[in-house]
């Protein structure tokens, strides 16, 4: 079964008011009417009109439309979403008496089999649906994923008025943010999404979680990077010195001989998923200023003493 565009067959955005869908049928009625339009397809095309303008028009039946998403496209496959259950009955919609058949399949399948009866008034029956679920982007601290954390947050979600418009409103909740989660995954908050229809239960609300930027650390996946400097003296000689972590600073050993660019392992202390992280500590040789002629003297001296040249290998 097709998905049935009715904005797109109306020519009007989603967010069109009623007075703009009013003038957009009359104007295309008299284009496609079939008793007096030579437009190939007329009597299609005005049958589908029928059908968009029966839903559009009313709040509730846009409203209940609404809720299967922006996301669809004319002719893509479709299957009505969980706890979808249709219930309207509706007048034959040529507003002529014509009898050109009753609705298309896909609408038949969002608002039950009395839509198929032309002629027979409408019914106080409602549709029954679950609302749609809303996704929405949060950044956390990276300290949060360590420790876990409850946020008040505020989100601009959308919202169906009166008038079967969607309009984006601020909403303020409070998260918990689990421990051990990652960049990408996503907070599901039951029931905070879209609401239902006829009694239907609400949507969900899910939440993908990105950190903020996060200063001295990089991360990837549970991994965690950090760059530590050193003296050197501490990468020659070797040292132990305290580094900072996201979950509370710890004593790391450098080995003699350490050069810049290595990279020291503290297994299980990146981010604890379920299956934890580790901590990279990348080390760094920071150069005292030769600002004194003291200074400038002990490295003139390590000059005569070193034998080195680090460049030695690459040709000029």
């Amino acid at each position: 079964m097709e998905y049935k565009d009715y904005y797109r067959i109306m020519g009007v955005k989603r967010d069109a008011t009623r007075d703009e869908i009013k003038r957009a049928y009359r104007k295309l009625a008299r284009k496609y009417h079939p008793d007096v339009s030579k437009e190939k397809d007329a009597e299609t095309k005005f049958k589908e009109l029928g059908e968009a303008y029966e839903v559009l028009k009313d709040p509730e039946k846009r409203a209940a439309y609404d809720q299967l998403g922006s996301q669809w496209k004319a002719g893509q496959d479709f299957r009505p979403p969980p706890g979808w259950q249709g219930g309207f009955e509706f007048r034959d919609f040529s507003g002529a008496g014509s009898d050109m058949g009753g609705f298309s399949d896909f609408f038949e399948t969002l608002f039950g089999q009395g839509a198929r009866r032309p002629g027979a008034g409408r019914s106080a029956r409602e549709v029954r649906a679950r609302g749609e679920d809303h996704h929405a982007r949060v950044a956390i601290h990276l300290e949060d994923s360590y420790r876990g954390a409850s946020r008040s947050i505020t989100l601009q979600l959308p919202q169906v008025d009166a008038g079967g418009r969607v309009a984006a409103r601020a909403r303020t909740l409070s998260v918990r943010i689990p421990k051990g989660i990652k960049a990408g995954q996503q907070i599901r908050l039951a029931g905070q999404g879209g609401a239902g229809f006829g009694g239907g239960e609400a949507g969900d609300l899910y939440l993908e979680v990105e950190f903020s930027p996060a200063g001295r650390y990089r991360v990837d996946g549970a991994d965690v990077y950090l760059d530590l400097p050193l003296a050197p003296w501490e990468a020659a000689l070797g040292a132990t010195v305290k580094v900072p972590t996201p979950g509370g600073a710890v004593d790391l050993k450098v080995p003699p001989n350490s050069q810049a660019g290595k990279k020291l392992r503290l297994k299980g202390r990146g981010i604890p998923a379920r299956q934890p992280g580790d901590l990279y500590v990348v080390l760094q040789i920071a150069l005292p200023p030769a600002d004194t002629p003291r200074r400038r003297e002990v490295y003139e001296q390590m000059k005569q003493e070193f034998a080195f040249d680090p460049r030695a290998g690459i040709e000029a």
